[in-house]
């Protein structure tokens, strides 16, 4: 035996190969072994995998609303509150049944301008968060205006909008606007600022320019908190929608929140309260997917948080 081995006989010159998985066809014959064709379609076993993650992600919230749900139908059926103030699940769903084209079309409207003001929320704020992180001289010039302007409770400057922009939909969005704005600014800098300086400087001396180092390297870097921004903001965008037709407007669900106080009916009020929850709700999953398939990389994608992006 030579000098590269060593007393049990194993051959130190030997290539060193990693082992195969267990339950492949190349797997040692005394290790366990799947049968092939128990192993399943390769996308049979991905879905099957996603569908065991998604249950994984929704049976705790899912227990936790049942749970609350059954405690509201115990506390209203036994009318420990009178039901003009706290309705049962079955009065909200049939007034839902009953009201259903009303509350789809009011739905529609609180939908549309919510939409519209985020993604114009979204532009605008991208290209300042920019504008701010590139120039030292608009930071100085933007900066202290945007955070004013964010301090300025935007219920008080609802009824100005509706003076100058009537009861239609442009004051509803420009509250959404205003409202969702911030924080896609805020994440935006904080993501543009937190690229490496060594890897601009290495993409300088490779000859790239702003506009590529920006495409390839700044703004991918940035969007885990972009997307962390985006989240906050198409929340707030309902909040806005529905402020905003709170103090002017003759349709969205905003305007049957206040119809239906104003009869006193608590099922209406429900129900309106229940589809404005599941708008947010609805444009937060669309968000989040869209960070699945923009960073799928992300640490906080891969570690099953998706509210971080640390």
């Amino acid at each position: 035996m030579s000098d590269r081995t060593i007393d049990d006989g194993v051959d130190l010159a030997a290539p060193i190969t990693a082992a195969p998985p267990a339950g492949s066809p190349d797997a040692d014959a005394t290790g366990p072994r799947t049968p092939p064709d128990q192993l399943g379609p390769p996308a049979r076993r991905g879905l099957g995998n996603r569908l065991a993650r998604l249950a994984e992600a929704i049976w705790r919230p899912a227990l936790l609303l049942a749970a609350l749900v059954s405690v509201w139908w115990f506390v209203a059926a036994r009318e420990y509150v009178p039901n003009y103030l706290v309705p049962t699940p079955g009065q909200v769903w049939t007034t839902m049944v009953d009201q259903w084209s009303f509350l789809l079309r009011n739905t529609y409207v609180t939908l549309y301008e919510t939409v519209i003001g985020f993604v114009l929320a979204a532009l605008l704020g991208l290209g300042t968060a920019i504008l701010i992180a590139y120039s030292p001289t608009m930071e100085k010039a933007i900066y202290p205006i945007v955070l004013f302007a964010q301090v300025i409770p935007k219920i008080a400057i609802a009824p100005l909008l509706v003076v100058w922009f009537g009861v239609g939909f442009t004051p509803k969005i420009v509250l959404a606007v205003l409202i969702a704005f911030f924080p896609v600014v805020i994440s935006g800098v904080a993501g543009l600022r937190s690229t490496d300086p060594e890897l601009i400087d290495l993409a300088a001396t490779m000859g790239a320019g702003p506009w590529k180092t920006f495409r390839r390297i700044r703004f991918p870097n940035a969007l885990p908190h972009l997307m962390s921004g985006l989240k906050v903001a198409v929340t707030l965008a309902v909040v806005g929608a529905v402020v905003g037709e709170f103090v002017g407007a003759d349709e969205g669900l905003g305007y049957v929140l206040l119809l239906a106080n104003g009869n006193l009916d608590a099922a209406l009020l429900f129900a309106d309260l229940f589809l404005m929850s599941l708008i947010g709700i609805v444009l937060f999953v669309v968000v989040e997917v869209a960070e699945a398939l923009l960073i799928p990389w992300h640490a906080s994608r891969r570690s099953g948080v998706p509210l971080t992006t640390s």
